[in-house]
């Protein structure tokens, strides 16, 4: 079966795109956000039981490191 390759114009790259103007408020928002979901994901972690860990495949060493990180990193 034949293929068809799409060559975009530069104009339309992935690279272009995130270089948009974004606006300082809103780029505060989704820092913001990121960091609230990050602090959330992190305490579900430290939360979980020896057994949980084991079913995703985490030691409890990793949670704990992971879950000591601040949330800005």
């Amino acid at each position: 079966m034949p293929t068809v390759d799409l060559f975009l114009p530069p104009a339309y790259s992935a690279r272009r795109a995130k270089r948009e103007h974004i606006y300082p408020v809103a780029a505060a928002w989704v820092l913001l956000t990121s960091w609230i979901e990050r602090a959330r994901q992190r305490n579900a972690l430290a939360g979980l039981d020896d057994h949980q860990l084991r079913d995703i495949g985490v030691t409890r060493l990793d949670a704990v490191r992971e879950a000591e990180k601040p949330f800005w990193n």
